[in-house]
């Protein structure tokens, strides 16, 4: 089994993405109360992320980027959840994003992602039409949960793609074609909808766009079939493709969520006599049982999703993408881990009494946190039938995989 890292050396800090991440936790825990509020992250926050290279781990080295395998960097989204979810969440909806660099013309990709504060960011959006023009396309759309639109530089918008005569453009298969637009964000009318009970600091909002050109070299295939490009020159990270880096990802975003949740708890058995009792909660034989259950829950699908993860990316340099077999275990992986978290946070909430109610307290934004995570795609039971009926040998839905 993959080993938890050791505690790095002050001098590794610099070179490893995991160790710059830890060192940064405290920072971004401190600042928690303030990115709920803002329901964004701040300047002094995105600074720290910039300065320690947080948003580039999955752009290319050619643009200044680490190019991380993904069972490090996952770790790193794990590291930052623990100090506040949030903040991991948009770091793997901007890092993901980034991987557009690949798929565009370099020098396209360079106007985008060379400036120091570069971010791309998206979210979905059903009421969105390319219409093919000269040169590229007119666009008008709105698109929903735009985690990190509020800091961002860029925006990218999925679109069907219209062909001039008003009919949908449709692949070999005569499915109809999308293709994912780029545009500067001061191009888009931004709508702060993002009112809701957890994640709150992500800043998902809506935006739009009516009737804008987008040229053709500022689009690229939609996100879906980036795991099916025959590209053997690219780096691992980018074989596996959006969703499993998706999937796996806002994953580990639960389980360090979950994970700060199990620590503040401990530490609160230590320090607190529930009313009527004369003992420490860690003297009590259902907390004591409760603490090991969880601790099994994250241990065992924290190490599952991060030596999976590891496997793949070996196979990958050799067959040059994922299998549907490894997507479908990502899958699985992902949404039990999102799972098992939900549960952990559920269950440390209820031990922890009313000490948890309290907005002073460590627990309550956390529970809040987990249960909206939760509540996204990716932590969707469903999945489950989806990777059974593969199992069994029948044909699944191939959305989200």
């Amino acid at each position: 089994m993959r080993a938890t890292r050791p505690a790095p050396s002050p001098n590794a800090a610099a070179a490893d993405p995991v160790a710059r991440a830890r060192a940064l936790a405290p920072l971004i825990e401190a600042a928690a109360p303030r990115i709920e509020a803002a329901r964004e992250l701040p300047a002094d926050i995105m600074t720290a992320l910039h300065d320690a290279g947080l948003l580039r781990l999955l752009l290319s080295r050619a643009l200044g980027g680490a190019e991380l395998d993904p069972p490090d960097y996952v770790e790193v989204l794990e590291a930052v959840a623990q100090a506040d979810a949030s903040t991991a969440w948009c770091l793997n909806q901007t890092n993901v994003c980034s991987i557009t660099a690949v798929h565009v013309a370099p020098e396209v990709a360079r106007a985008i992602f060379a400036p120091r504060d570069a971010v791309l960011a998206w979210g979905i959006g059903p009421k969105a039409q390319a219409v093919v023009v000269y040169g590229g396309y007119r666009v008008t759309g709105s698109w929903s949960f735009g985690s990190g639109s509020r800091h961002a530089t860029w925006l990218g918008g999925h679109c069907p793609v219209i062909e001039r005569d008003g009919t949908p453009r449709l692949d070999p298969d005569g499915k109809p074609t999308e293709r994912t637009m780029l545009f500067a964000r001061a191009s888009a009318a931004i709508d702060p909808t993002w009112d809701v009970i957890g994640l709150k600091g992500t800043g998902s909002d809506a935006y739009s766009v009516a009737d804008l050109f987008v040229a053709e070299d500022h689009t690229c295939i939609h996100l879906t079939r980036w795991h099916g490009v025959d590209r053997p020159d690219l780096a691992p990270p980018y074989r596996f493709g959006a969703t499993s880096l998706y999937a796996a990802g806002f994953a580990m975003v639960a389980l360090g969520n979950a994970r700060a949740m199990l620590e503040s708890f401990k530490t609160l058995a230590g320090a607190k006599a529930p009313r009527g009792y004369k003992t420490m909660l860690r003297d009590n034989a259902v907390v004591q049982s409760q603490v090991a259950q969880a601790e099994m829950q994250l241990r065992t699908a924290r190490v599952y999703l991060i030596d999976f993860l590891a496997g793949c990316r070996a196979a990958v340099t050799q067959a040059g993408r994922l299998t549907m077999d490894q997507r479908m275990t990502i899958r699985m992986a992902a949404t039990y881990a999102i799972q098992q978290a939900t549960h952990v946070a559920e269950t440390m909430y209820r031990a922890a009494g009313t000490t948890a109610i309290f907005e002073s307290q460590p627990f309550e934004r956390r529970f809040r946190d987990a249960y909206t995570i939760c509540q996204h795609l990716q932590g969707r039971a469903m999945h489950f039938e989806t990777v059974g009926k593969h199992l069994l040998g029948l044909e699944p839905e191939p959305l989200f995989l």
